[in-house]
């Protein structure tokens, strides 16, 4: 099931006659005046819920002699909602973007000419600044941490602080004085 189709079938869902129109359809295929009768509902009223139900995909429609005949698409509702949220989202390209953007318009704003001017409060731009100093160091190389105080040195004076928390957001490993990219 597609995110459209997700978000087409929940909307369908949140009404109460549609509801009592599946609950009804989970017993038996029903015609419309059958269901009309049973829910206390006019059959325009039934037909307007059952074409809302069968374009979300959750009943289809069948000839019988001489009455339109609805079912319930059980497969339908055998879908779990984590396979659905799984599901790869159309904005996804989009959502990318923006979030590029907003690193792009974080690292700006703390970088000048490859220097950072200052420590982020927000933690959540502090991590970006931190990931952006991170690309000084090699994958899988160790350092020492005299050399790791050299290269961040280059980005800012206050190398204690920064080293500390590339450690403590994980950006960086160490074992005694020995430090290393983290895998992830």
């Amino acid at each position: 099931m597609t995110e459209t189709e997700a978000i087409k079938l929940f909307k369908c869902l949140a009404d109460k006659s549609r509801l009592q129109i599946l609950k009804s359809l989970m017993i038996e295929d029903m015609y419309v005046e059958r269901l009309a009768e049973r829910l206390n509902l006019t059959p325009p009223t039934i037909s307007f819920h059952l074409n809302k139900l069968e374009d979300a995909g959750a009943v289809e429609s069948y000839k019988d002699q001489y009455y339109m005949m609805y079912s319930l698409k059980k497969e339908v509702f055998m879908t779990k909602i984590i396979d659905i949220i799984k599901e790869e989202s159309a904005d996804s390209k989009l959502q990318e973007e923006r979030e590029e953007a907003y690193r792009q318009k974080v690292i700006e704003a703390f970088f000048e000419y490859g220097k950072l001017k200052s420590i982020p409060a927000q933690r959540k731009k502090e991590r970006i600044v931190l990931e952006e100093i991170a690309k000084s160091f090699e994958k899988g190389k160790k350092y020492t941490e005299r050399e790791v105080n050299i290269i961040i040195a280059d980005f800012n004076d206050d190398f204690c602080t920064i080293r500390r928390d590339m450690i403590s957001e994980q950006i960086l490993e160490r074992d005694k004085a020995t430090y290393w990219l983290a895998e992830n």
